[in-house]
């Protein structure tokens, strides 16, 4: 488990590469700007000696929200101690749509955050707006 086990940062291989390259292509961005969401490095996760988690992008890895990192945090949650019993495939699979879904708003980002700035530049001008509504 990740908070006792193995973790390895490693540099993307050249098949990995060439997918992020096929990727960024296919979402109409260049290859740098998907390795800046995405992270340079990547992880390999192990959960025992023969299963682990190939090629988690540092950035899909290191991803937290209410500052806990998630992945780590919901495989700390599913220890052999803590559960009583090991991780089931149904579990391990949810880890790899988890990874997915963290790099979709990864790669969503840049698209939120113009649209974020756009609603902020256009907001109506409310005034003297109470608690109640407008003041007549």
């Amino acid at each position: 488990m990740p908070a006792k086990g193995k973790i390895v940062a490693r540099e993307y291989t050249p098949d990995e590469r060439a997918a992020f390259t096929e990727g960024a292509e296919a979402l109409g961005i260049s290859i740098n700007d998907l390795t800046a969401l995405l992270g340079a490095t990547t992880f390999d996760v192990y959960l025992n000696a023969k299963v682990y988690w190939k090629n988690i992008p540092s950035a899909v890895w290191e991803y937290t929200l209410g500052g806990y990192q998630v992945i780590k945090k919901w495989l700390s949650y599913r220890e052999k101690e803590l559960l009583g019993r090991s991780i089931s495939k149904e579990e391990a699979r949810h880890v790899t749509n988890v990874a997915c879904r963290i790099a979709a708003l990864l790669l969503m980002e840049p698209a939120l955050d113009a649209n974020y700035e756009g609603v902020k530049r256009n907001t109506y001008p409310w005034g003297d707006v109470g608690a109640h509504g407008p003041q007549a």
